[in-house]
């Protein structure tokens, strides 16, 4: 195929055959190198070929191999001739990060970092299908798909001012508990509050770097050193059988020998099976930030066991895999649109942006834009987006050489599982410093601050 750099940062795919609109591939040479090694741009073309996308098909600093869109995919459709595909979405709906700051020093904590990471690690269960303390009951598990985060600040995990810091305030409008299959539902009745496996992560971090400090004091980053708290986990196996779900009901219904790949398996976003997949993915995204809720609720009773004056305040909760109905000036009329973001996260003006890490890099925290409006459906990248496979990580990092890593670094480590651990190593993943640079100078999000782990759990 044909790509062209349009710019510094911006190559195009050339609009060709089907293609109804151009792709777009937001990168730097670098960047671009890792992105040409799999099928993300193959992908990028196939998503142009889709009914009713508006202006481009994108893919970000991060972008790699995916379901369907690439992973760091963006796109938008009309109302009336797009479609909605759970392969535009993810498989673990509304996976997505939480921030939070504290009133502490990386001086205070680390005298009791192992103590604080064994709690933590202890109250919040990890690992591929493990359950937590919370059995929810069928009318207790409708009321959270239907409200979210809400239900759990109701329920005693939060606080009514955490709903303020979370995108749609943690509760997405339009959600149906109705059009959860049960089988998602019993996959997801004990996994409240659990964080589940892959790239999935809770960490305590110092600020390492301040970029701008009036907007980091606006969202309380006063000084380096201190401690912020990151969560990044989603819908755990409810969004993951909700997706399976509807790509099995898509295809029957619809087929999929039109499309330029069977992962893009899609519904009219305003035919019956459209609605009904929409209400579904909004009930599992409302899932997953009531687990992130959860999950924040013992995390604060993990670090008041050991700091009792200790205060841990939101910063912002984003969702990174979700399809959402945003308004935009298309050709100087405003339009409501259906955007598709596909591990990329939203970028409005003076919102905060979360991008994190890799297990051992550097975390940022950046601010949204204007200009992401129109030069990315208010979008930008989600993380480091991965270089390696989870096979070849296995295959190629041995146990020794991460722990000497961490270890070099400063970073404690706690894993439900070297194999999980060796997937997730740093040389997995692109290089997040440069992904957030080309963000920056692009203008699809704004730096405010950079983090470094301390401590990590992970799956």
């Amino acid at each position: 195929m044909e790509i062209k750099k349009l710019k510094e940062n911006v190559y195009e795919i050339k609009k060709e055959g089907k293609m109804v609109v151009p792709g777009i591939v937001f990168a730097s040479e670098k960047l671009l190198k890792d992105i040409k090694n799999d099928k993300t741009l193959e992908q990028v073309k196939n998503v142009a070929q889709l009914p009713g996308i508006v202006g481009k098909s994108i893919s970000m600093p991060d972008a790699h191999q995916g379901y369907g869109f690439s992973i760091g995919g963006v796109a938008a459709f009309d109302l009336n001739k797009g479609i909605i595909s759970p392969g535009g979405v993810g498989y673990d709906i509304n996976c997505g990060v939480r921030l939070m700051k504290t009133n502490l020093t990386k001086s205070e904590f680390l005298k009791k970092r192992k103590e604080v990471l064994h709690e933590i690690s202890r109250a919040v269960p990890s690992g591929v299908g493990h359950g937590g303390r919370l059995k929810l009951s069928d009318k207790e598990l409708d009321e959270v798909l239907t409200n979210g985060a809400k239900w759990a600040v109701e329920n005693g995990y939060g606080i009514n001012d955490d709903l303020n810091h979370i995108e749609d305030s943690g509760s997405i409008k339009g959600a149906s508990s109705d059009k959860v299959s049960q089988k998602a539902k019993s996959r997801g009745r004990d996994q409240l509050g659990t964080l589940g496996a892959g790239n999935h992560f809770l960490e305590v971090q110092e600020v390492e770097s301040i970029f701008d400090e009036k907007t980091a004091k606006l969202f309380g980053i006063n000084e380096k050193g201190q401690i912020t708290v990151m969560i990044h986990t989603g819908s755990r196996g409810l969004g993951h059988q909700t997706a399976s779900d509807y790509i099995m009901k898509m295809e029957k219904e619809y087929g999929w020998k039109n499309l330029p790949d069977r992962e893009l398996i899609c519904a009219p976003i305003n035919s019956k099976l459209g609605i009904d997949y929409k209400e579904a993915m909004n009930a599992a995204a409302n899932f997953a930030f009531a687990n992130r809720q959860v999950i924040t609720a013992m995390i604060r009773k993990a670090f008041l066991k050991f700091f009792p004056k200790a205060k841990l305040e939101l910063i912002y909760d984003v969702a990174h895999n979700i399809a959402k109905f945003e308004e935009f000036t298309i050709n100087g009329k405003k339009q409501t649109l259906c955007v598709h973001r596909k591990g990329a996260t939203r970028s409005r003006e003076g919102i905060p942006i979360i991008i994190p890490g890799s297990m051992g890099t550097y975390s940022y925290l950046l601010v949204g834009t204007k200009e992401a409006e129109s030069l990315s459906f208010a979008s930008t990248a989600h993380g480091a987006g991965r270089v390696m496979s989870r096979t070849r990580a296995k295959q190629e990092i041995t146990e020794s050489h991460l722990k000497k890593d961490l270890e070099s670094k400063d970073i404690m480590l706690k894993a439900g599982s070297v194999k999980g651990a060796l997937e997730e190593a740093p040389e997995a993943y692109k290089d997040v410093n440069e992904v957030v640079r080309v963000s920056d100078e692009l203008g699809i999000g704004s730096l405010v601050a950079r983090f470094k782990p301390l401590a990590v759990v992970k799956g």
